[in-house]
């Protein structure tokens, strides 16, 4: 990662004990290598360049907190990517997603692991799950430049509170504003018709797997109304990435059973084409 220092010497940020911010050692030692460094001033056709990822859902169940994204990535009217991966692990109790310009997100998530990483490591600690969200508004206000010439990525934060026993969920804007949800959210293009699939069919008493299908049944509504969001492919065998934190840690849900659950909600879907329906009660 930092090559060019060969026969050089190391600079004198490596031999001290520095900051507990990976994001700050970066910008004194390799500055070039943060996200965006070097675009020019003016602004530019930001639609031309990245592709933007989509849809984002998350929410909590007894015990826990999952978060899904779909995989389509868009540039313009054009699908751009079928498969991106846009959830991401953090550490062994946190996740986050990102939304807006993938390259940049990617950037981002990327660089926000290895700053739960390098603060653990020099702290001899891990944050609180508040002081992973704090920092993640940090690294996203760093970000403005950016989301000023049209590079917009905004975060989804999701994680297990050790000290309070629940599963928690922060979204930000695109200044870096960090804001708590409260049982559910959705970012990205269809998050409005997520947010809405999941309003009707969320309950606080959901099981694990009860959870993981009203996620994907709104991911599935969002991609019957936005075209930027891609619902599960049965033929390429292509389905959303489902992240599960509870008490003992975080997992990857695995393919096979996300394709399960994805097939009986397609399935379901060629009777009641509108998904199933909240009860009036």
């Amino acid at each position: 990662m930092f090559e060019g220092f060969e026969g050089k010497g190391l600079p004198a940020a490596f031999m001290s004990a520095g900051t507990s911010s990976f994001t700050e050692f970066l910008r004194e030692v390799r500055p070039e290598m943060l996200p965006g460094h070097g675009l020019p001033a003016q602004g530019i056709a930001a639609e031309h360049l990245s592709p933007d990822a989509t849809t984002i859902v998350a929410l909590t169940f007894p015990g826990g907190v999952l978060i899904a994204g779909d995989r389509r990535a868009t540039q313009g009217n054009v699908i751009a990517n079928r498969d991106m991966e846009k959830v991401y692990r953090t550490d062994e109790f946190s996740a986050v997603a990102i939304a807006g310009s993938a390259g940049f997100g990617i950037e981002l998530a990327r660089l926000y692991q290895v700053e739960l990483e390098h603060y653990e490591k020099m702290e001899g600690r891990s944050l609180s799950l508040e002081g992973k969200a704090n920092k993640l508004a940090q690294m996203v206000r760093g970000h403005l430049g950016l989301a000023m010439q049209g590079f917009v990525v905004v975060p989804l934060f999701v994680g297990f509170d050790e000290n309070e026993g629940k599963g928690r969920v922060f979204s930000y804007d695109a200044t870096g504003g960090r804001y708590e949800e409260q049982r559910y959210y959705s970012i990205g293009s269809g998050s409005v018709f997520a947010k809405g699939s999941i309003k009707k069919l969320y309950r606080e008493d959901l099981g694990e797997t009860d959870a993981v299908k009203v996620a994907l049944e709104s991911l599935y509504d969002a991609a019957d109304d936005d075209s930027a969001t891609g619902g599960p492919d049965l033929h390429r065998k292509i389905f959303p990435l489902v992240d599960v934190i509870t008490e003992d840690g975080h997992r990857r849900l695995p393919a096979d059973d996300v394709a399960r659950l994805a097939t009986e909600v397609v399935q379901g879907r060629a009777a009641h084409p509108d998904g199933p329906t909240a009860p009036l009660a």
